[in-house]
Parts: C-alpha cells; structure tokens; sequence
C-alpha cells in the first residue's frame, strides 16, 4: 500500500517557499504521493446566501499541472496525483497534452484522478455543458489514451473529432495512469472499462465500502479485464483517534485490497474530520506522527 498526503493550499496559502516546504518535507519522511485536487473558480459567496461553504473563491487551487511542474522541479521521487481533476470542464487533447508533459518532465511521476464535478458555475464560465459531463468525460480519457499511445490518432467519437493528429511529447511509456473519482453507478461502470483504479470517499472502513469494491471488481471483470490490477484509494485523517485507531483503519483497508491511502488533513465531509492545526508545523506534524505510527503496515 501506498501512503500520500494531500496539499493543504488553503490552510497554508500558495506562495512557493510553503508549497516547497510542505512537498520537500513529505517526500523526506518517505510518503509515496502528494495529491492536489482542482477548481478552476469560486462563487461569490455573499451574493449567494444558501451556497454554504464549498468552492467559494475564499477557497485557493493552483491549476493542477503548473503545480506538478514546480513540484516536478524541486521534488525527485514522490509521485503527483490529482484528486481530482474536473476533467470534463475542458478539453480533451488539451489535458493530454498537459498529462503528457508532466509525466515526462517528472520522470513518469503522474497519476491522473479524473472527475466529473458538481459546480454548474464553472461548466457556464468554461463554455462547456453540465448536463452531459459524465457520459462525455469517458470519451475523453477514451480520446487521452489514444493520443497518449501513439504518435498520430484518428478518433470520431460523439463529441470529439481528430484527423490524423498526434500530441507531442507523449508519456515516455506510452500511457499514464488514469483514476475515476466518484460514487455513482455510471462511475464505477467508466472505471472498470477505461480505468487505472477508483478514488472512494463515500465510506469509512467497514461493509459498504466492501460492498462498493466488490462492485468494481465484478465491473471489471466483466469489461474483460483483470480485478487484480484495478488500484483503489482511500483518504485517511490524523483527526480520526490516535495511533491505534490509524493502524486499525489502515489494516481494514489493506486486507481489503486498497493500494493508496491518502492522508487528508484538511478534508471535513461525510465521515472525514480535518486537523486543528492550520499552520505547516501542524501539518508537518500530523504527517510525521501518522507515518511513524503505520508505516510497518505499508
């Protein structure tokens, strides 16, 4: 199993000397990914009274492949993941090619979380349609792999049109790791035809989350491919209980089969609870007490 940590940008802010900080002292205490998830923009909250507190442009996100290329830069091991990346929000051959040089740029360190977001705020400003971003975001990475696995593509698909065309560079081993983030069934059905693996949330350990992994396993099996190499990730806290009660969460989610956890410090929805520290030492702190207390689990 895996252990990452997620980026706290918003207790911690962007500017490079913390988001260098944060990334160079995981990678050091041995933590395997860092994970950045992704808004392309913010409501004004105050002219939305009923709105709550999700993706308000209080909330800060450095677009996810500028901050893998100045985490790429400074960082040599660790891997990069987002978690996830609104995919249907933009386009396609565009996004190919932005994986594509990351991963080279990085040495091969991408993994790509995908998702099909909720916000119709940001669809209307991207000039793109909400209604049919799930069905669509699978054509999508059906159109990525393509470009990602050889030099010149023709595609006709339902929304996509390339004409003998190809990205330049491509991923050094002609494909990148491509994760479905989501809890629907049309999710889980994407995931087991075109997927790497499956980044749940809805569930702590225990038999729904069973439930919703042998699910994907008989997906899967079903688009005739192999159970066995389908990833699945789960996020973590340091705010749920001490030492014991992480090693007992990590070890549910081992023998369930779970290849990433993710420690999520800032994360407070559903069963989740985030830190009380918002400072890098606080985090710093929690990365470096979880790892010790779970990492002969690993």
């Amino acid at each position: 199993m895996q252990l990452g940590a997620m980026l706290p940008l918003n207790d911690l802010g962007g500017e490079p000397a913390v988001v260098a900080d944060f990334a160079v002292a995981a990678e050091r205490m041995g933590y395997d990914y860092l994970l950045a998830a992704d808004h392309v923009l913010g409501v004004n909250a105050a002219s939305r009274p009923d709105w709550g507190n999700r993706n308000t442009s209080a909330d800060l996100f450095h677009d996810p492949f500028v901050l893998f290329g100045f985490l790429a830069g400074i960082t040599s091991r660790v891997g990069l993941a987002s978690g996830v990346l609104i995919l249907a929000q933009r386009q396609a051959a565009l996004v190919a090619k932005q994986a594509a040089s990351v991963d080279r740029l990085s040495g091969g360190r991408l993994r790509l979380g995908v998702g099909i977001g909720w916000n119709p705020v940001e669809f209307t400003a991207l000039g793109e349609n909400f209604a049919d971003r799930g069905i669509r975001s699978g054509e999508q990475v059906a159109v990525m792999q393509a470009l990602w696995a050889q030099e010149h593509v023709d595609f006709t698909g339902r929304w996509h049109r390339i004409e003998d065309a190809g990205i330049n560079p491509r991923p050094a081993a002609g494909r990148i790791p491509v994760w479905f983030g989501g809890h629907v069934p049309a999710t889980l059905q994407r995931c087991a035809k075109l997927g790497d693996g499956w980044m749940m949330l809805a569930h702590p350990p225990g038999q729904a989350a069973l439930d919703d992994f042998a699910t994907l396993r008989r997906l899967t099996a079903e688009a005739g491919r192999d159970p066995a190499a389908m990833g699945i990730e789960v996020w973590v806290s340091p705010a749920e209980g001490g030492p014991a009660e992480w090693r007992d969460a990590i070890r549910f989610w081992r023998d369930a089969g779970v290849s990433h956890a993710t420690l999520a410090g800032t994360y407070a929805r559903n069963h989740h609870k985030r830190i009380e520290g918002r400072t890098l030492a606080a985090h710093l702190s929690a990365l470096a007490r979880y790892r010790d207390a779970v990492a002969d689990l690993l």
